[in-house]
C-alpha cells in the first residue's frame, strides 16, 4: 500500500496567492550605500498545522532611485500575521515585493525561525536571482 503524502501541493502553495498590500517608496537621495532593516517579531502560520511561527525578518538591499518607507514596510509584514504558509515561501514573497516595489540594486531577505519540534530553520533569498538550473 502507497504511503499517503503528508504534504500536499495545496500546502505547499498555500498563502502565496494572498493580496499583500503595496509597499510605499520614497525617492532615494544618495547613490551606493545598503539599508538593513530587522523585524524581530514577524509571525506567520504553519499551512499544515496551522501552529504559529515565530522569527526574525531582515531585509538588506541597495537602493537605486527608491527607499522602502518602513511604517508601510512594517505594516506589510504584518499581513503575514495570520496567513497559511510556509516559512521559505514567505521569505521569498517578501523578497518578491522589496523588489516590485523598491526596484533596488540588489536585495537579501533572511528569516531566521525560533525552533518548533527542536528544529530552527534560517532561510535566505537573494536578487538577482540565481539562474534555475533547470534544463541545464
Amino acid at each position: 500500500m502507497p504511503k499517503q503524502r503528508r504534504y500536499t501541493p495545496e500546502h505547499a502553495a498555500a498563502g502565496l496567492d494572498a493580496k499583500f498590500p503595496e509597499i510605499e517608496t520614497w525617492p532615494n537621495q544618495f547613490p551606493g550605500y545598503e539599508i538593513v532593516i530587522d523585524d524581530p517579531e514577524f509571525t506567520s502560520v504553519c499551512p499544515k498545522t496551522g501552529l504559529p511561527d515565530f522569527g526574525v525578518i531582515t531585509l538588506r538591499y541597495q537602493p537605486d532611485k527608491l527607499c522602502l518607507e518602513l511604517k508601510s514596510y512594517k505594516e506589510y509584514l504584518q499581513c503575514y500575521r495570520n496567513l497559511g504558509i510556509f516559512q521559505e515561501n514567505a521569505v521569498n514573497q517578501v523578497l518578491d515585493d522589496v523588489v516590485r516595489w523598491a526596484k533596488p540594486v540588489w536585495a537579501e531577505v533572511k528569516g531566521e525561525f525560533r525552533p518548533r519540534g527542536g528544529i530552527s530553520t534560517t532561510v535566505v533569498a537573494r536578487w538577482p536571482r540565481a539562474k534555475s538550473l533547470e534544463g541545464s
